[in-house]
This record gives C-alpha cells, structure tokens and sequence, in this order.
C-alpha cells in the first residue's frame, strides 16, 4: 500500500467509468485541483478494472494525491492504491485494516445515520461520508442527509465528506456546515471542461497555510 494521507479539505472526485478516456479526465480533473480521487466502477471486468485502478494510481501519486477503490478491498490491494471506501455491504474497517495495513485510508459511507458514523469512528476510519445531499443523477433513489447532520457529527473528531448532488452553486452550505471534502461525480465527469469545474470546486476552500 501507499503510505500517503489525504488532504483535510478540498475536492474529492469520483470517477464515473466504464469509458475509454477515463485516464485522461481523471488526469485533468487531478490538474484542477482535486485532492483525492476515488476510481469507482460497478463492471465485472475485473482485468480492465486492475489495469485502470493501476493506472489511475501512477497518475494520482504523479500528483501527490491518494488514489482510494471503491468498495473493493482486493483491488485496492492489488492496484497500489492509497485505501478503500466501504459501503453498508462492503466489509468493514477492521477488515480493510487486515487486508491494507495500517497506512490505508479507509473511508466509510454513513449515508443519513449519525449512529453509523460515530461507529465507523470509533472502528478507527479515516473519513465519513453524508449524503446524498442534494438529488444525485447517479444515484437517484439514495438517501437524504442533510446539513445539520454535518454539524452533529463535528465532534466525532475525523474528517466528514458531502456527496450527492454538489455542484458549485450549491456545496457553500455544506462547507458552512462543516464538510471538510466535497465528493462529486457528475458536476465534474460530466462537465464540457472537467479541468476548469475541478478547479471550480477546489477554489471554495481557501489555500492551506503552514502553521508558523
């Protein structure tokens, strides 16, 4: 595994594949300002996907930001990649941890439920993630969290990330309410400029100063 950690706020993109020119979004969406990348894809094609994750994995370190898999511990393994995020039904952090070592980044979706993240806290994950917030055009029935659940969970003391929805216009409230990344799929995917809507996101946080 990679021993990288992951930015503390910023830009948190998902891919959106299968498609033939996901490096090359994936490498501009990274060149916008991106802090984390997450390689997400729901196909069987399990020689494809290895060659893609490990792909997206040169690309990422290219850059300094971790490369997370999408619910599949064993790519994640197998491709290099920086952790694993879980679902409800993927594993859980314990296994990720036996499987990753302790280095991974291993992120955890809580959907609507303050419960499961402070559990997921407490099993020792990385970040949480809300959502969706908004009405997601990839995933049109999930569940609704909303902003006040961002405030809720400040005390569970790891970082909180927004997904669902978020676009530019809308993802202020949820910076307000404490989303420390913002997880996009769509908004920057499925953009006509994915470098230009990447950086779009990144520039709602300010710049990281060094502590004097």
């Amino acid at each position: 595994m990679t021993p990288l950690r992951f930015a503390s706020r910023g830009l948190y993109v998902i891919t959106d594949g299968p498609r033939a020119n996901l490096l090359d979004l994936a490498e501009q969406a990274l060149a916008g300002g991106a802090r984390m990348l997450q390689y997400r894809d729901k196909t069987g094609d399990a020689q494809r996907r290895l060659a893609e994750a490990k792909a997206l994995q040169r690309a990422c370190a290219a850059h300094g930001v971790p490369l997370i898999v999408n619910d599949d511990i064993a790519l994640a393994a197998a491709s290099g990649a920086a952790g694993v995020h879980l679902g409800e039904d993927d594993g859980d952090v314990a296994a990720a941890r036996a499987a990753l070592g302790n280095d991974a980044i291993v992120g955890v979706s809580c959907y609507d439920s303050l419960q499961r993240a402070r559990e997921a806290a407490q099993a020792g994950a990385d970040y949480i993630a809300f959502g969706a917030f908004f009405p997601s055009p990839t995933k049109p029935n999930a569940r609704r969290a909303t902003p006040e659940l961002l405030r809720q969970s400040a005390t569970l003391g790891v970082p909180r990330v927004a997904i669902g929805g978020i676009t530019p216009d809308n993802a202020a409230t949820l910076i307000e309410a404490g989303a420390d990344l913002l997880a996009v799929i769509s908004a920057v995917f499925g953009a006509a400029d994915v470098r230009a809507a990447a950086q779009r996101f990144a520039d709602l946080y300010p710049p990281h100063r060094a502590m004097p």
